[in-house]
């Protein structure tokens, strides 16, 4: 396990309706919003974006700027299709095991993790959800996990879930 650190400093001077322009760059490729790459534009929900991109970073063990990805595929892309189809897929193979004891219980929490990681990094800043939400939603998904799993392999995932949760 390595840890990563993250900036999402730029919207600290915000306001939480509030926006700005910005006409240099100063964010990492592969995790800053669409509409800041775009257009300049800084604010609080282009924060929300990059955590969605380091959650699915932190839970598929792929960072977004990986060879696998091109202009056709994404981190976010491949995730998002994962979730239709096999989530096990894109979930870091260390996390959990189909033989680990409560398989399915572990595959659900994984999978509203992924979930909420694509709430957060929907391509229109109006759709994406905010920070509190976000917060809200893993303590919630938090409690789910810690009710239903107590398994030693379990841990693992529980200590980067509180990695995470608790990082704000």
């Amino acid at each position: 396990m390595v840890a990563h650190l993250s900036d999402f400093g730029i919207s600290k001077l915000l306001s939480e309706e509030d926006s700005m322009m910005q006409t240099q760059t100063l964010a990492t490729i592969g995790y800053m919003a669409l509409e800041y790459g775009k257009e300049g534009k800084v604010s609080q929900k282009g924060d929300v974006y990059s955590f969605g991109i380091m959650l699915m970073e932190t839970f598929t063990r792929k960072k977004p700027t990986d060879e696998i990805f091109s202009e056709e595929m994404s981190l976010r892309s491949w995730v998002g299709e994962s979730l239709c189809s096999a989530v096990m897929k894109v979930v870091d193979g260390n996390l959990v095991s189909r033989d680990d004891e409560n398989f399915s219980r572990k595959e659900e929490c994984l999978s509203s993790i992924l979930s909420l990681a694509m709430e957060c990094t929907r391509e229109s800043p109006g759709e994406r959800i905010n920070i509190r939400e976000v917060v809200s939603k893993l303590l919630k998904i938090r409690v789910n996990y810690l009710a239903n799993i107590a398994t030693t392999r379990g841990r693992m995932l529980y200590i980067k879930f509180e990695l995470i949760s608790f990082s704000f």
